[in-house]
């Protein structure tokens, strides 16, 4: 009994019913009907069978993605960062450089803050502007202290 015929019918028929393609592969016919199905040459009679449920597509099969999604969740909250986790050296993972653009940014703009809002003056801005440039300063915090240390004061602390 072949039945190759059929199930490429089958999977014609379908896959215009289901609006997405339907293989061979995924096409079920039910065993106690081989005989009605082996008798079946035309479309209008495997159309019957689909009807009457003897021949029917399979469900999709995909991967489960819980895992992943699992995983996804931990590595945004810092998770799995481990020794063993880890491919590249420390500068391939976080090169200098986007290092040092990220502290300068945040310094030049505190500056620019501070000298829009008249705590320093466009020369002690300069100063502190080129100290920035030379790499004096770690963080903004550590600027702020240097800049209360040379006695100007910086609003905002209570």
């Amino acid at each position: 009994m072949i039945i190759s015929n059929q199930k490429r019918l089958a999977a014609d028929i379908l896959s215009r019913k289901e609006g997405r393609t339907v293989g061979i592969h995924r096409i079920w016919i039910n065993p106690d009907y081989l005989d009605d199905v082996t008798n079946a040459v035309q479309k209008d009679d495997i159309r019957q069978l689909i009807e009457e449920g003897v021949i029917k597509a399979k469900p999709l099969v995909g991967n489960s993605r819980g895992r992943a999604r699992k995983a996804e969740a931990q590595k945004a909250k810092g998770r799995r960062k481990g020794h063993g986790s880890r491919k590249g050296t420390a500068n391939a993972r976080n090169p200098k450089k986007h290092r040092w653009m990220k502290t300068i940014r945040a310094q030049r703009k505190a500056l620019k803050e501070m000298r829009t809002d008249s705590t320093l003056t466009p020369s002690q801005y300069r100063l502190f502007y080129r100290k920035a440039k030379g790499g004096s300063y770690r963080s903004v915090a550590h600027l702020k202290s240097n800049i209360q240390l040379e006695g100007i004061d910086i609003g905002g602390e209570a």
